[in-house]
């Protein structure tokens, strides 16, 4: 388990994990985007958070750039950085495995609310894609052990949504990317994360 794992996990079902000065940290990928995105002004002013799915983790980050909190994730079962068409219009349960995908990409989000009334953070509407707090499951799926554990491939279980830990949900998300809109960047899985933006530019 890496050094950024095994402070990520740490912090799953608890408190806020800041992140300092310490690049070990944080994944290349991740300092990368990060350098980008500051030297480029990509988010337009706006605060940022980044998903690295490799390594089932989310990082929060101020318009400045200045990192705010991170911590591990549950993402889709499927590996794969597209969104199956038509899919925001299925009924969960009728969503096969095989396109239970988190796709790769940039997105513009916003605060929002799902049919259910719950606040969430929107990726994308139409693909009822959206970051969430982890919410009350089958004891079988042991969603809350595998927020906690030191393996990426143990957090691939959700439908395509990004899920944290409530306590993160409320104590970064809502304030940071909950009041108004930002943007949220999904690095890719299935190929360099340069194809799809770049991180080498600047």
């Amino acid at each position: 388990m890496t050094a950024a794992r095994r402070a990520l996990v740490g912090v799953a079902l608890g408190a806020l994990a800041v992140f300092g000065a310490a690049a070990g940290e944080v994944s290349a990928d991740v300092q990368q985007l990060v350098h980008w995105v500051q030297q480029s002004r990509d988010n337009h002013g706006l605060p940022f958070a980044i998903v690295d799915k490799r390594d089932a983790s989310i990082h929060v980050y101020a318009a400045d750039g200045r990192a705010i909190g991170a911590t591990p994730v549950l993402l889709g079962l499927a590996r794969g950085d597209h969104s199956v068409p038509g899919i925001g219009d299925m009924k969960v349960a009728d969503i096969p495995p095989a396109d239970r995908t988190t796709p790769a990409g940039r997105f513009d989000s916003e605060p929002g609310r799902n049919l259910d009334g719950e606040d969430i953070v929107w990726l994308d509407y139409d693909a009822a894609l959206a970051i969430h707090r982890l919410r009350p499951s089958p004891a079988r799926e042991r969603r809350a052990q595998r927020l906690t554990s030191g393996e990426a491939d143990e957090h691939r279980i959700s439908y395509g949504c990004v899920v944290v830990p409530v306590a993160f949900y409320e104590r970064v998300m809502a304030p940071v990317l909950g009041r108004g809109r930002g943007v949220v960047y999904v690095l890719p899985e299935t190929r360099p994360v340069a194809e799809m933006f770049p991180v080498d530019a600047g």
